[in-house]
Protein backbone atom coordinates (compact mmCIF):
# COMPACT_ATOMS: atom_id res chain seq x y z
CA UNK A 1 0.00 0.00 0.00
CA UNK A 2 2.82 2.36 0.64
CA UNK A 3 3.86 2.01 -2.67
CA UNK A 4 0.70 2.79 -4.27
CA UNK A 5 0.32 6.06 -2.00
CA UNK A 6 3.60 7.37 -3.04
CA UNK A 7 3.19 6.73 -6.81
CA UNK A 8 -0.36 8.06 -6.82
CA UNK A 9 1.09 11.45 -5.33
CA UNK A 10 3.21 11.69 -8.74
CA UNK A 11 1.96 13.37 -12.17
CA UNK A 12 2.71 10.94 -14.06
CA UNK A 13 1.18 8.26 -12.50
CA UNK A 14 -2.69 10.59 -14.12
CA UNK A 15 -3.58 10.07 -17.82
CA UNK A 16 -4.77 13.73 -17.74
CA UNK A 17 -3.39 17.20 -16.36
CA UNK A 18 -2.69 17.28 -12.81
CA UNK A 19 -2.77 20.20 -10.33
CA UNK A 20 0.43 20.21 -8.01
CA UNK A 21 1.36 18.89 -5.30
CA UNK A 22 -1.50 16.23 -5.29
CA UNK A 23 -2.90 16.38 -2.08
CA UNK A 24 -3.51 13.43 -0.07
CA UNK A 25 -6.63 13.06 2.19
CA UNK A 26 -7.48 10.54 4.08
CA UNK A 27 -9.88 8.97 6.67
CA UNK A 28 -9.99 5.89 9.00
CA UNK A 29 -11.53 4.01 5.89
CA UNK A 30 -9.57 5.91 2.52
CA UNK A 31 -7.54 7.81 0.93
CA UNK A 32 -8.43 10.58 -1.41
CA UNK A 33 -5.87 11.95 -4.10
CA UNK A 34 -7.19 15.48 -5.31
CA UNK A 35 -5.67 16.10 -8.56
CA UNK A 36 -7.28 19.07 -9.70
CA UNK A 37 -10.20 18.44 -11.98
CA UNK A 38 -10.90 14.87 -10.82
CA UNK A 39 -10.34 12.94 -7.25
CA UNK A 40 -9.18 9.69 -6.59
CA UNK A 41 -10.54 6.69 -3.86
CA UNK A 42 -9.07 4.53 -2.88
CA UNK A 43 -10.15 2.02 0.32
CA UNK A 44 -8.17 0.98 3.17
CA UNK A 45 -7.16 -3.31 3.48
CA UNK A 46 -8.95 -2.35 6.99
CA UNK A 47 -11.68 -4.93 9.13
CA UNK A 48 -13.23 -3.32 11.43
CA UNK A 49 -15.80 -5.91 11.91
CA UNK A 50 -19.10 -2.80 10.63
CA UNK A 51 -17.12 -2.77 7.33
CA UNK A 52 -14.57 -4.84 6.00
CA UNK A 53 -12.58 -3.71 3.25
CA UNK A 54 -9.77 -6.43 3.80
CA UNK A 55 -9.86 -8.52 0.66
CA UNK A 56 -9.45 -6.74 -3.16
CA UNK A 57 -12.19 -8.57 -4.06
CA UNK A 58 -14.35 -6.62 -1.63
CA UNK A 59 -12.49 -3.45 -1.65
CA UNK A 60 -13.94 -3.75 -5.52
CA UNK A 61 -16.93 -4.63 -4.58
CA UNK A 62 -17.84 -1.67 -2.28
CA UNK A 63 -15.77 0.38 -5.07
CA UNK A 64 -19.10 -0.32 -7.67
CA UNK A 65 -21.73 -0.24 -4.74
CA UNK A 66 -20.68 2.99 -3.56
CA UNK A 67 -20.78 4.40 -7.45
CA UNK A 68 -24.38 2.44 -7.64
CA UNK A 69 -25.31 4.40 -4.44
CA UNK A 70 -24.15 7.95 -5.10
CA UNK A 71 -24.47 7.93 -8.61
CA UNK A 72 -28.33 8.74 -9.18
CA UNK A 73 -28.03 11.39 -6.72
CA UNK A 74 -25.16 13.18 -7.61
CA UNK A 75 -23.93 12.23 -11.18
CA UNK A 76 -21.89 15.56 -11.50
CA UNK A 77 -19.81 14.27 -8.55
CA UNK A 78 -19.77 10.42 -9.47
CA UNK A 79 -17.73 8.54 -12.47
CA UNK A 80 -16.58 5.24 -12.47
CA UNK A 81 -14.50 2.29 -11.06
CA UNK A 82 -11.25 2.38 -12.33
CA UNK A 83 -8.69 -0.61 -11.83
CA UNK A 84 -4.75 -0.39 -10.82
CA UNK A 85 -2.56 -2.36 -12.29
CA UNK A 86 1.18 -3.16 -12.51
CA UNK A 87 3.47 -3.51 -14.87
CA UNK A 88 7.23 -4.36 -13.39
CA UNK A 89 7.88 -2.23 -10.63
CA UNK A 90 4.96 0.13 -12.49
CA UNK A 91 1.48 0.86 -11.26
CA UNK A 92 -0.85 2.16 -13.51
CA UNK A 93 -4.45 3.86 -13.70
CA UNK A 94 -7.04 1.51 -16.18
CA UNK A 95 -4.19 -0.02 -16.96
CA UNK A 96 -4.22 -3.61 -18.89
CA UNK A 97 -3.69 -6.64 -16.95
CA UNK A 98 -4.55 -8.15 -13.42
CA UNK A 99 -5.81 -5.58 -10.76
CA UNK A 100 -3.99 -4.82 -7.93
CA UNK A 101 -6.11 -1.81 -6.17
CA UNK A 102 -9.49 -0.32 -7.44
CA UNK A 103 -10.15 3.35 -7.12
CA UNK A 104 -13.49 5.43 -7.60
CA UNK A 105 -13.19 8.28 -9.98
CA UNK A 106 -15.09 11.26 -9.13
CA UNK A 107 -15.25 14.82 -10.31
CA UNK A 108 -13.39 16.97 -7.68
CA UNK A 109 -15.22 20.24 -6.61
CA UNK A 110 -13.69 23.20 -4.82
CA UNK A 111 -13.55 21.91 -1.08
CA UNK A 112 -14.73 25.13 -0.13
CA UNK A 113 -18.27 24.70 -1.34
CA UNK A 114 -18.39 21.63 1.56
CA UNK A 115 -20.80 22.36 4.23
CA UNK A 116 -18.38 22.50 6.48
CA UNK A 117 -15.85 24.82 5.34
CA UNK A 118 -18.95 26.90 4.33
CA UNK A 119 -19.15 26.59 8.27
CA UNK A 120 -15.72 27.27 9.14
CA UNK A 121 -15.92 30.41 6.68
CA UNK A 122 -19.02 31.47 8.70
CA UNK A 123 -20.87 31.59 5.44
CA UNK A 124 -23.05 29.03 6.53
CA UNK A 125 -26.86 30.44 6.89
CA UNK A 126 -29.94 29.23 8.08
CA UNK A 127 -31.51 29.75 4.56
CA UNK A 128 -28.64 27.00 3.51
CA UNK A 129 -30.04 24.50 6.36
CA UNK A 130 -33.74 25.20 5.74
CA UNK A 131 -32.76 24.70 1.78
CA UNK A 132 -30.76 21.44 3.06
CA UNK A 133 -34.23 20.25 4.87
CA UNK A 134 -36.36 20.27 1.36
CA UNK A 135 -33.58 18.48 0.02
CA UNK A 136 -33.47 15.47 2.66
CA UNK A 137 -37.26 15.48 2.40
CA UNK A 138 -37.13 14.92 -1.55
CA UNK A 139 -34.29 12.27 -1.17
CA UNK A 140 -36.31 10.70 1.53
CA UNK A 141 -39.25 11.03 -0.45
CA UNK A 142 -37.72 9.05 -3.70
CA UNK A 143 -35.76 6.61 -1.35
CA UNK A 144 -36.86 2.89 -1.74
CA UNK A 145 -37.98 0.74 0.85
CA UNK A 146 -39.62 -2.60 0.48
CA UNK A 147 -40.21 -5.84 3.31
CA UNK A 148 -36.32 -6.77 3.47
CA UNK A 149 -35.17 -2.94 3.83
CA UNK A 150 -38.36 -2.43 6.35
CA UNK A 151 -36.76 -5.65 8.32
CA UNK A 152 -33.81 -3.38 9.77
CA UNK A 153 -36.52 -1.55 11.66
CA UNK A 154 -37.29 -3.97 14.02
CA UNK A 155 -36.20 -3.19 17.92
CA UNK A 156 -33.34 -6.36 17.71
CA UNK A 157 -31.79 -4.76 14.34
CA UNK A 158 -31.54 -1.23 15.58
CA UNK A 159 -30.32 -1.84 18.66
CA UNK A 160 -27.31 -4.44 17.59
CA UNK A 161 -26.01 -1.52 15.74
CA UNK A 162 -25.95 0.80 19.08
CA UNK A 163 -24.71 -2.28 21.19
CA UNK A 164 -21.62 -2.91 18.77
CA UNK A 165 -20.76 0.41 19.37
CA UNK A 166 -20.66 0.00 22.93
CA UNK A 167 -18.68 -3.17 22.31
CA UNK A 168 -16.24 -1.09 20.42
CA UNK A 169 -15.34 1.44 22.69
CA UNK A 170 -15.25 0.16 25.75
CA UNK A 171 -11.15 0.13 25.43
CA UNK A 172 -11.52 3.75 25.16
CA UNK A 173 -13.21 4.31 29.18
CA UNK A 174 -10.66 6.20 31.18
CA UNK A 175 -8.54 7.86 28.26
CA UNK A 176 -11.28 9.59 25.60
CA UNK A 177 -14.78 8.71 27.84
CA UNK A 178 -15.58 8.21 31.18
CA UNK A 179 -17.30 5.14 33.14
CA UNK A 180 -20.30 7.30 33.87
CA UNK A 181 -20.45 8.62 30.23
CA UNK A 182 -20.20 4.94 29.20
CA UNK A 183 -22.77 3.47 31.34
CA UNK A 184 -25.19 6.22 31.33
CA UNK A 185 -25.15 6.74 27.81
CA UNK A 186 -26.33 2.69 27.25
CA UNK A 187 -28.83 2.70 29.75
CA UNK A 188 -30.65 5.17 28.32
CA UNK A 189 -30.80 3.47 24.80
CA UNK A 190 -31.44 -0.16 27.18
CA UNK A 191 -34.32 2.07 28.74
CA UNK A 192 -35.68 3.46 25.23
CA UNK A 193 -35.72 -0.26 23.28
CA UNK A 194 -37.81 -1.50 26.37
CA UNK A 195 -40.14 1.25 27.05
CA UNK A 196 -40.26 2.45 23.27
CA UNK A 197 -40.70 -0.98 21.45
CA UNK A 198 -44.12 0.19 19.90
CA UNK A 199 -42.57 3.59 19.06
CA UNK A 200 -40.39 1.41 16.94
CA UNK A 201 -43.36 -1.05 15.38
CA UNK A 202 -45.04 2.25 14.25
CA UNK A 203 -42.03 3.72 12.68
CA UNK A 204 -41.90 0.44 10.61
CA UNK A 205 -45.62 0.25 9.77
CA UNK A 206 -45.37 4.08 8.75
CA UNK A 207 -42.70 3.44 6.19
CA UNK A 208 -40.04 5.37 7.73
CA UNK A 209 -37.35 2.91 7.31
CA UNK A 210 -35.89 3.12 3.77
CA UNK A 211 -32.51 3.21 2.01
CA UNK A 212 -31.46 6.16 3.35
CA UNK A 213 -27.85 8.28 3.50
CA UNK A 214 -26.39 6.44 6.84
CA UNK A 215 -23.96 9.20 6.78
CA UNK A 216 -25.34 12.79 6.60
CA UNK A 217 -22.81 15.43 8.29
CA UNK A 218 -21.46 18.06 6.80
CA UNK A 219 -18.21 17.12 5.02
CA UNK A 220 -20.59 14.80 2.92
CA UNK A 221 -23.18 17.88 1.53
CA UNK A 222 -21.71 20.38 -1.08
CA UNK A 223 -23.15 23.58 -2.65
CA UNK A 224 -21.94 23.52 -5.62
CA UNK A 225 -23.73 24.44 -8.95
CA UNK A 226 -26.04 25.58 -7.01
CA UNK A 227 -27.39 23.49 -5.41
CA UNK A 228 -27.18 21.35 -2.19
CA UNK A 229 -25.86 17.49 -3.20
CA UNK A 230 -25.92 14.99 -1.06
CA UNK A 231 -22.54 12.47 -1.17
CA UNK A 232 -20.55 9.76 0.39
CA UNK A 233 -23.67 7.71 1.20
CA UNK A 234 -22.70 4.48 3.19
CA UNK A 235 -21.84 1.71 0.74
CA UNK A 236 -20.33 -0.78 3.21
CA UNK A 237 -22.72 -1.86 5.78
CA UNK A 238 -26.69 -2.40 5.05
CA UNK A 239 -27.74 -1.74 8.69
CA UNK A 240 -26.18 1.70 8.70
CA UNK A 241 -28.15 2.23 5.21
CA UNK A 242 -31.72 0.66 5.90
CA UNK A 243 -32.86 2.71 8.57
CA UNK A 244 -34.90 5.29 10.19
CA UNK A 245 -35.11 9.13 8.19
CA UNK A 246 -34.91 10.22 11.31
CA UNK A 247 -31.34 8.81 11.74
CA UNK A 248 -30.33 10.91 8.37
CA UNK A 249 -31.85 13.81 9.88
CA UNK A 250 -30.05 13.44 13.45
CA UNK A 251 -26.81 12.90 11.58
CA UNK A 252 -26.78 16.31 10.35
CA UNK A 253 -28.59 18.08 13.59
CA UNK A 254 -25.79 16.31 15.49
CA UNK A 255 -22.85 17.63 13.18
CA UNK A 256 -24.44 21.35 14.05
CA UNK A 257 -24.72 20.74 18.05
CA UNK A 258 -21.02 19.58 18.18
CA UNK A 259 -20.10 22.65 15.67
CA UNK A 260 -22.05 25.20 18.41
CA UNK A 261 -24.29 25.99 15.62
CA UNK A 262 -27.66 24.53 17.50
CA UNK A 263 -29.51 27.41 15.43
CA UNK A 264 -28.74 25.86 12.01
CA UNK A 265 -29.71 22.31 13.23
CA UNK A 266 -32.76 23.70 14.27
CA UNK A 267 -33.29 25.54 10.76
CA UNK A 268 -32.93 22.51 9.19
CA UNK A 269 -34.69 20.03 11.53
CA UNK A 270 -37.99 22.03 11.41
CA UNK A 271 -37.87 23.08 7.59
CA UNK A 272 -37.22 18.79 7.40
CA UNK A 273 -40.15 17.81 9.81
CA UNK A 274 -42.59 20.57 7.90
CA UNK A 275 -42.27 19.33 4.56
CA UNK A 276 -42.33 16.03 5.31
CA UNK A 277 -45.19 16.09 8.37
CA UNK A 278 -43.47 13.72 10.18
CA UNK A 279 -43.53 15.42 13.40
CA UNK A 280 -44.02 11.89 15.71
CA UNK A 281 -40.83 10.93 14.26
CA UNK A 282 -39.46 13.68 16.40
CA UNK A 283 -39.79 11.12 19.95
CA UNK A 284 -36.91 8.81 18.44
CA UNK A 285 -34.43 11.59 17.43
CA UNK A 286 -32.81 11.59 21.07
CA UNK A 287 -32.06 7.96 20.55
CA UNK A 288 -30.26 8.86 17.22
CA UNK A 289 -28.72 11.77 17.67
CA UNK A 290 -26.92 9.94 20.90
CA UNK A 291 -26.45 7.32 18.50
CA UNK A 292 -24.60 9.55 15.87
CA UNK A 293 -22.36 11.67 18.22
CA UNK A 294 -21.46 8.42 19.74
CA UNK A 295 -20.50 6.78 15.72
CA UNK A 296 -18.44 10.30 15.64
CA UNK A 297 -16.75 9.39 18.70
CA UNK A 298 -16.34 5.83 17.93
CA UNK A 299 -14.28 6.51 14.39
CA UNK A 300 -12.39 9.06 15.58
CA UNK A 301 -11.18 7.04 18.86
CA UNK A 302 -9.53 4.59 15.64
CA UNK A 303 -7.61 6.81 14.69
CA UNK A 304 -5.64 6.85 17.96
CA UNK A 305 -4.64 3.19 16.88
CA UNK A 306 -3.70 3.79 13.24
CA UNK A 307 -0.10 3.52 12.87
CA UNK A 308 -0.02 5.68 9.94
CA UNK A 309 -1.80 8.78 12.06
CA UNK A 310 0.73 10.86 13.31
CA UNK A 311 1.04 11.77 16.79
CA UNK A 312 0.11 15.30 16.89
CA UNK A 313 -2.82 14.51 15.20
CA UNK A 314 -4.16 11.54 17.16
CA UNK A 315 -3.65 14.43 20.46
CA UNK A 316 -6.23 16.39 18.14
CA UNK A 317 -8.66 13.19 17.28
CA UNK A 318 -8.67 12.16 21.05
CA UNK A 319 -9.70 16.07 22.02
CA UNK A 320 -12.68 15.64 19.25
CA UNK A 321 -13.47 12.19 20.28
CA UNK A 322 -13.93 13.20 24.41
CA UNK A 323 -16.39 16.06 22.82
CA UNK A 324 -18.44 13.43 20.89
CA UNK A 325 -18.71 11.07 23.73
CA UNK A 326 -19.68 13.70 26.02
CA UNK A 327 -22.42 15.15 23.29
CA UNK A 328 -23.24 11.26 23.00
CA UNK A 329 -24.15 11.34 27.06
CA UNK A 330 -25.95 15.26 26.96
CA UNK A 331 -28.21 13.82 24.74
CA UNK A 332 -29.81 11.16 27.32
CA UNK A 333 -30.65 13.68 29.43
CA UNK A 334 -34.22 14.41 29.31
CA UNK A 335 -35.80 18.26 29.59
CA UNK A 336 -38.61 20.24 30.74
CA UNK A 337 -41.08 20.15 27.77
CA UNK A 338 -43.03 23.73 27.23
CA UNK A 339 -45.49 24.61 25.08
CA UNK A 340 -45.83 28.04 23.97
CA UNK A 341 -48.91 29.54 22.02
CA UNK A 342 -48.72 32.33 19.05
CA UNK A 343 -51.93 34.35 18.85
CA UNK A 344 -52.44 37.05 16.09
CA UNK A 345 -53.90 37.81 13.46
CA UNK A 346 -52.81 36.93 9.81
CA UNK A 347 -49.59 39.46 8.98
CA UNK A 348 -49.00 40.08 12.53
CA UNK A 349 -45.77 38.50 12.60
CA UNK A 350 -46.38 35.62 14.18
CA UNK A 351 -44.09 33.42 12.41
CA UNK A 352 -41.42 35.68 11.93
CA UNK A 353 -41.64 35.40 15.70
CA UNK A 354 -42.00 31.74 16.49
CA UNK A 355 -38.95 30.78 13.78
CA UNK A 356 -36.36 33.08 15.98
CA UNK A 357 -37.62 32.31 18.96
CA UNK A 358 -37.50 28.21 17.85
CA UNK A 359 -33.93 29.10 16.85
CA UNK A 360 -33.28 30.25 20.06
CA UNK A 361 -34.81 27.67 22.31
CA UNK A 362 -34.39 24.67 20.13
CA UNK A 363 -38.16 24.90 20.06
CA UNK A 364 -40.45 22.46 17.08
CA UNK A 365 -42.12 25.04 15.56
CA UNK A 366 -45.72 23.57 14.61
CA UNK A 367 -47.34 25.87 11.84
CA UNK A 368 -51.26 25.74 11.47
CA UNK A 369 -50.49 26.22 7.67
CA UNK A 370 -48.01 23.53 7.35
CA UNK A 371 -50.69 20.99 9.75
CA UNK A 372 -53.64 22.26 7.42
CA UNK A 373 -51.83 20.86 4.07
CA UNK A 374 -50.93 18.09 5.35
CA UNK A 375 -54.39 16.95 6.88
CA UNK A 376 -55.84 17.82 3.38
CA UNK A 377 -53.27 15.92 1.37
CA UNK A 378 -51.65 18.74 -0.61
CA UNK A 379 -48.07 20.03 -0.55
CA UNK A 380 -46.97 22.76 1.44
CA UNK A 381 -46.68 25.11 -1.72
CA UNK A 382 -49.83 24.54 -3.31
CA UNK A 383 -52.92 26.92 -3.02
CA UNK A 384 -55.31 25.74 -1.01
CA UNK A 385 -59.52 26.12 -1.69
CA UNK A 386 -62.01 26.98 0.24
CA UNK A 387 -62.74 23.32 1.14
CA UNK A 388 -59.78 23.36 3.84
CA UNK A 389 -60.74 26.19 5.11
CA UNK A 390 -63.96 25.24 6.61
CA UNK A 391 -65.15 25.52 10.11
CA UNK A 392 -64.89 21.56 10.44
CA UNK A 393 -61.33 21.74 8.74
CA UNK A 394 -59.89 24.58 11.01
CA UNK A 395 -61.40 22.43 13.84
CA UNK A 396 -58.95 19.11 12.84
CA UNK A 397 -56.75 21.88 12.38
CA UNK A 398 -56.26 22.99 15.64
CA UNK A 399 -57.00 18.82 17.16
CA UNK A 400 -53.86 17.97 15.24
CA UNK A 401 -51.58 20.90 16.10
CA UNK A 402 -52.63 20.56 20.25
CA UNK A 403 -52.09 16.95 19.67
CA UNK A 404 -48.72 16.70 18.55
CA UNK A 405 -47.96 19.80 20.72
CA UNK A 406 -48.81 18.12 23.58
CA UNK A 407 -46.87 14.89 22.02
CA UNK A 408 -43.86 16.62 21.84
CA UNK A 409 -44.03 18.53 24.86
CA UNK A 410 -44.71 15.93 27.50
CA UNK A 411 -41.27 14.13 25.55
CA UNK A 412 -38.96 16.93 26.66
CA UNK A 413 -39.47 19.08 23.33
CA UNK A 414 -39.73 23.08 23.54
CA UNK A 415 -43.15 23.70 21.03
CA UNK A 416 -44.42 26.43 19.37
CA UNK A 417 -47.97 26.30 18.23
CA UNK A 418 -48.20 28.80 15.34
CA UNK A 419 -51.77 29.39 14.84
CA UNK A 420 -54.23 32.52 15.56
CA UNK A 421 -55.63 30.95 18.47
CA UNK A 422 -58.06 33.94 18.07
CA UNK A 423 -61.20 31.87 19.95
CA UNK A 424 -61.31 31.31 23.56
CA UNK A 425 -62.53 27.92 22.70
CA UNK A 426 -59.10 27.51 21.20
CA UNK A 427 -57.32 28.70 23.64
CA UNK A 428 -59.34 27.25 26.70
CA UNK A 429 -58.37 23.84 25.17
CA UNK A 430 -54.83 23.95 24.62
CA UNK A 431 -54.47 25.88 28.89
CA UNK A 432 -56.41 22.49 29.95
CA UNK A 433 -54.34 20.23 27.56
CA UNK A 434 -50.96 21.58 28.81
CA UNK A 435 -52.36 21.75 32.60
CA UNK A 436 -52.86 18.34 32.63
CA UNK A 437 -50.06 17.06 31.52
CA UNK A 438 -48.16 19.63 33.72
CA UNK A 439 -46.66 21.50 31.12
CA UNK A 440 -45.36 25.05 31.49
CA UNK A 441 -47.84 27.46 28.89
CA UNK A 442 -47.11 30.69 27.14
CA UNK A 443 -49.21 32.76 25.18
CA UNK A 444 -47.35 35.54 22.41
CA UNK A 445 -49.91 37.59 20.94
CA UNK A 446 -48.59 39.40 18.03
CA UNK A 447 -49.97 43.15 16.94
CA UNK A 448 -49.15 45.79 14.43
CA UNK A 449 -51.35 48.56 12.79
CA UNK A 450 -53.84 46.93 10.70
CA UNK A 451 -52.11 49.17 7.97
CA UNK A 452 -49.11 47.01 8.57
CA UNK A 453 -50.77 43.79 8.35
CA UNK A 454 -52.19 44.28 5.01
CA UNK A 455 -48.81 45.54 3.45
CA UNK A 456 -47.22 42.44 4.77
CA UNK A 457 -49.97 40.15 3.67
CA UNK A 458 -49.83 42.01 0.15
CA UNK A 459 -46.21 41.43 -0.06
CA UNK A 460 -45.90 37.92 0.87
CA UNK A 461 -44.30 35.42 -1.36
CA UNK A 462 -43.61 31.52 -1.68
CA UNK A 463 -45.04 31.10 2.20
CA UNK A 464 -46.96 28.04 3.07
CA UNK A 465 -49.96 30.48 4.45
CA UNK A 466 -52.66 31.32 1.97
CA UNK A 467 -53.42 34.03 3.52
CA UNK A 468 -54.69 37.58 1.83
CA UNK A 469 -55.33 40.87 2.98
CA UNK A 470 -58.94 40.71 2.33
CA UNK A 471 -59.46 38.61 5.21
CA UNK A 472 -58.32 41.07 7.85
CA UNK A 473 -61.73 42.73 8.47
CA UNK A 474 -63.53 39.42 9.00
CA UNK A 475 -60.53 38.53 11.14
CA UNK A 476 -60.54 41.41 13.00
CA UNK A 477 -64.43 41.44 13.60
CA UNK A 478 -64.18 37.50 14.88
CA UNK A 479 -61.27 37.71 17.16
CA UNK A 480 -62.44 37.45 20.98
CA UNK A 481 -60.65 39.03 23.49
CA UNK A 482 -58.40 37.36 26.46
CA UNK A 483 -60.21 36.39 29.40
CA UNK A 484 -59.47 37.64 32.62
CA UNK A 485 -57.61 33.90 33.42
CA UNK A 486 -55.92 34.22 30.18
CA UNK A 487 -53.88 37.31 31.05
CA UNK A 488 -51.35 36.05 33.20
CA UNK A 489 -49.86 33.62 30.15
CA UNK A 490 -49.85 36.69 27.94
CA UNK A 491 -47.29 38.57 26.24
CA UNK A 492 -47.79 41.08 23.40
CA UNK A 493 -45.61 41.82 21.10
CA UNK A 494 -45.61 44.95 19.01
CA UNK A 495 -44.03 43.22 15.65
CA UNK A 496 -42.94 47.03 14.42
CA UNK A 497 -41.00 47.93 17.65
CA UNK A 498 -38.06 46.02 19.09
CA UNK A 499 -40.12 42.81 20.57
CA UNK A 500 -37.09 40.55 20.83
CA UNK A 501 -35.42 42.21 23.33
CA UNK A 502 -38.99 41.41 25.28
CA UNK A 503 -38.28 37.67 24.97
CA UNK A 504 -34.53 38.01 25.87
CA UNK A 505 -33.23 37.78 22.08
CA UNK A 506 -30.32 38.83 20.85
CA UNK A 507 -31.22 41.52 17.88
Amino acid sequence: MSSLLEQMKQPGFYPHPVKTPIELMQTHVSYVFLTGDYAYKVKKPVNFGFLDFSTLERRQHFCQEELRLNQPYAPEIYLEVLPITQTDSKLVLAGEGEPVEYALKMSQFPQDTLLVNLFEQSQLTEAHMEELGRVVAQFHAQAPSNDYIRSFGTVDKVREALDENYKQTNKYIGSVQTQQQYEETQEFSDRFFKQRQELLSARREKGAIRECHGDLHLRNICLWHDKIQLFDRIEFNEPFRFVDVMYDVAFAVMDLDARGCKNLGNAFLNTYVEQTGDWEGLQVLPLYLSRQAYVRAKVTSFLLDDPEVPEDAKQEAAATAADYYRLAWEYTKTNQGRLMIMSGLSGSGKSTVARRLARHLGAIHLRSDAVRKHLAGISLDQQGGDEIYTPEMNQRTYDRLLELGIMLASQGFAVILDAKYDRQALRKEAIAQAQAHQLPLQILHCIAPVEVLCDRLSSRTGDVSDATANLLEKQRATAEAFTEAEQSLVTSLDTTQDWASQLGLKS
